[in-house]
């Protein structure tokens, strides 16, 4: 398993539910080039991986920041974690597919 996988499975969960969701594509390999021109078009480093736009609750909307293993949040994910949630949507942290589904089942049943 990966953190991709994982992912993929969230989206698969989601998309057998009918819940629109879509990623958000900060990470991963790229040129010096693709780079440079994502970030002119507003890609911004940190943002969480995964959106589901449908408001819940007192909640704008879920961001997803997806975790596999041991792996950490990074300083700029937890600045965007803390603006998202001091801002009116729910953000979390997920370290995989059960703790994701776990987030998504509570959020659209009502977040209260």
């Amino acid at each position: 398993m990966s953190e991709a996988i994982e992912q993929i499975n969230v989206v698969k969960y989601c998309a057998f539910l009918k819940i629109p969701i879509f990623a958000i594509p900060n990470g991963g390999s790229r040129d010096r080039r693709e780079a440079a021109n994502l970030k002119m078009q507003g890609v911004k480093a940190g943002v969480p991986d995964l959106c589901i736009p449908v408001a819940r609750g007192k909640y704008h909307g879920l961001f997803i920041e997806m975790k596999y293993g041991k792996n950490k949040t990074t300083a700029l994910q937890e600045e965007w974690l803390e603006l998202l949630n001091k801002n009116g949507y729910c953000a979390a942290v997920c370290h995989g597919f059960d703790k994701a589904k776990t987030v998504i089942d509570w959020y659209m049943g009502g977040a209260k």
